[in-house]
């Protein structure tokens, strides 16, 4: 296998915790009609395309045309975007911060929507650490596509055979594959620890 000389991370549920959960548990008490409500009405597709580039605006009124009865906690889902990332992964960010101290190079590719992205970054300044990020929101592209991952490659010269790639979803590890990257599944930081030590790199 090629030397890694590039290492680009996941944000969300790698280096900071998201959960829609936390406020939904105060605003929807019943796990039933919670369930009912993220299967049907704020469901993972339509959160998507937020992360594509579409406005929260244009995102709230279709759903609201849909479920009048539920234009209150549609609006929620943003309004309480906040409560959803409640806190980094002091583990995680620390392997990042010591891989770019010692001297690799670190980017970061991210399935999210601007202004929720700029929010967290406001809130986690190791965000800012990295040499740049590619987020899906600004270039309208989401992970798996391959073409997100091309864009990125461009945007920070990176080769793709030298470039290990870090997400928890199995499918945008197989996209990065895909697009010719090497790339490991994150499930806790002592397993991501392990997957670098594997791969020769210090951190």
């Amino acid at each position: 296998m090629t030397e890694i000389r590039h290492i680009v991370f996941d944000i969300g549920r790698v280096l900071i915790h998201y959960d829609p959960n936390i406020p939904f548990s105060r605003l929807i008490p019943d796990a039933e009609e919670r369930k009912w409500f993220f299967d049907n009405v704020c469901t993972h597709d339509w959160n998507i395309e937020q992360d594509r580039g579409r406005t929260w605006q244009e995102a709230e009124a279709l759903l609201i045309a849909e479920h009048p009865d539920h234009a209150e906690n549609i609006r929620n889902f943003r309004r309480y975007w906040h409560d959803m990332v409640p806190h980094a992964y002091d583990d995680s960010v620390a392997i990042m911060v010591g891989l770019i101290e010692s001297g690799h190079d670190v980017t970061m590719l991210t399935n999210f929507a601007t202004d929720t992205l700029a929010e967290a970054r406001k809130r986690f300044d190791f965000l800012e650490r990295p040499r740049g990020v590619t987020i899906s929101g600004e270039v309208g592209m989401i992970k798996p596509d391959r073409g997100i991952y091309d864009h990125h490659v461009a945007a920070f010269g990176l080769e793709p055979s030298a470039t290990l790639f870090i997400d928890d979803s199995p499918r945008n590890v197989d996209g990065a594959k895909a697009a010719g990257w090497q790339a490991v599944l994150f499930t806790d930081a002592k397993t991501l620890q392990a997957d670098l030590q594997r791969l020769g790199i210090k951190s």
